[in-house]
């Protein structure tokens, strides 16, 4: 069990995190993607001074090309306007999982700023390491004037609900314009200026060969920064702290790390992908071991964005949502008792065959982290990832966290027992012929660690 001496040190580290004060009207929920498309769309027409959009990517599809077309409309319309845009440079450059190579993202922004020669508009590919397995831009954020839209999603077709299917994620737009100068700042020092840094949106780009160096040397410039700014509330009142953070000893994972002790009576997390690191682990061991209440809610198999259906041409991508799923079956064997006696509960999510990507904690009715941190090894070490810690020690948003709780349990079903998930022998036969051989080789262990 966690001593009163150790639990204070996880409390401690909290109360001297910097807060910046945060009034309750100026906190809004979105509870559905097509709420989340349509606010981004309003604030970016309302902009009058600054728009930076940032993104692991910005699709060319009818929901992504929605954007920038808004982007280049509210430009023109205010040419004072200072409009960029921030997405992953090995990402942009290549079709999706499984697909060709041609006609990327980096092709449409240079062929859209060609179309547009009377606006001008920056897109920046930022290069977190010189490989995507190794490390991607997962930094979230529309910082737009004095505002901040801030969800775990990227920008295509699923994740604004632009047709049928919707990808699922947390949506809240932060009007504060500290927070907004902060993280605005620190993405023209840190990220816009880079070494490594270059425009995607001109025919002129140099092969990730090329810049292999520098990228290394941005990366460790990365793992370096974070936010500094000196705050101005205290810990009895409404507050919120930007973060910031790349490599296992981050500043981020360290409050991650602390938030969930801090548990009186309840830790609740979501994440899409569950492959939680060993640290992680212990703490909702060590919690459950206390006597307190953990809720996880995690996409079902089946509402995995690399799920692929059985009967589509089979990827071997599209072992991953088993290879999680296994991860998650293990985990509920070890904790078995605890689900009996109603301390953990978990929630698998499925609605049809739209997709689940949500990611964040809440603990007791005091904090709420927002982030777009996927809670794995992956982003405990290798994506640059950031998030807002809300303290909200009055319970003024009380009304609007158990609404956002309501709605992502509304497509959920409790797992009753482990046995509930299905084992390897139930998997399709190219499913369990290729865990059996990657675990021959043990490379399934290498492919926890990188996705």
């Amino acid at each position: 069990m966690l001593s009163k001496f150790k639990r204070n040190k996880h409390q401690q580290h909290l109360a001297q995190l910097p807060k910046l004060s945060q009034t309750v009207d100026d906190v809004e929920f979105f509870f559905a993607p097509a709420d989340f498309r349509k606010t981004l769309l309003k604030q970016i027409a309302s902009a009058t001074r600054r728009i930076c959009i940032i993104a692991l990517y910005l699709e060319q599809d009818d929901g992504g090309r929605a954007i920038l077309n808004a982007l280049y409309e509210a430009k023109r319309r205010r040419p004072e306007l200072d409009v960029s845009v921030l997405v992953d440079w090995h990402r942009a450059q290549r079709g999706r999982i499984g697909d060709a190579p041609a006609n990327t993202n980096a092709d449409w922004y240079c062929r859209t700023a060609q179309e547009n020669p009377d606006v001008a508009i920056a897109v920046y590919g930022i290069p977190v390491n010189t490989r995507e397995a190794l490390g991607v831009l997962h930094y979230k954020g529309f910082i737009i004037d004095d505002s901040v839209l801030y969800s775990g999603a990227s920008l295509n077709d699923v994740y604004l609900h632009q047709h049928d299917k919707y990808r699922y994620d947390r949506y809240h737009l932060i009007r504060n314009p500290r927070m907004a100068d902060i993280m605005f700042n620190w993405v023209q020092n840190f990220l816009v200026s880079g070494r490594a840094v270059n425009p995607l949106n001109c025919e002129e780009r140099p092969k990730s060969q090329e810049i292999k160096n520098d990228i290394r040397f941005y990366r460790q410039t990365l793992r370096d920064a974070t936010y500094h700014f000196s705050g101005d509330a205290d810990n009895e009142s409404l507050s919120v702290t930007p973060l910031v953070g790349l490599g296992k000893g981050s500043a981020l994972n360290k409050v991650i790390y602390h938030l969930m002790p801090c548990a009186e009576h309840k830790l609740i997390i979501c994440t899409p992908y569950f492959n939680l690191p060993a640290a992680l682990v212990r703490n909702i061991i060590a919690l459950l071991r206390e006597g307190k209440q953990v809720e996880i809610i995690v996409g079902d198999k089946t509402a995995n964005d690399f799920y692929i259906p059985e009967d589509q041409p089979f990827k071997i991508i599209g072992a991953l949502p088993y290879l999680y799923e296994i991860n998650l079956r293990r985990f509920l064997s070890r904790l078995q008792y605890y689900i009996n006696n109603g301390k953990l509960t978990v929630r698998l999510w499925k609605d049809d065959d739209n997709s689940y990507h949500l990611k964040g904690m809440w603990v007791d009715n005091e904090w709420m982290l927002l982030t777009g941190n996927n809670l794995n090894p992956r982003a405990w070490r290798l994506d640059l990832e950031n998030a807002i810690l809300i303290h909200d020690p009055k319970h003024q948003l009380s009304a609007q966290r158990e609404k956002e709780l309501a709605c992502i349990r509304t497509h959920t079903t409790v797992v009753q027992h482990y046995r509930d998930l299905q084992s390897i022998a139930d998997y399709p036969i190219k499913v369990r012929k290729l865990i059996r051989r990657l675990r021959r080789i043990r490379i399934d262990r290498l492919i926890s660690r990188i996705l």
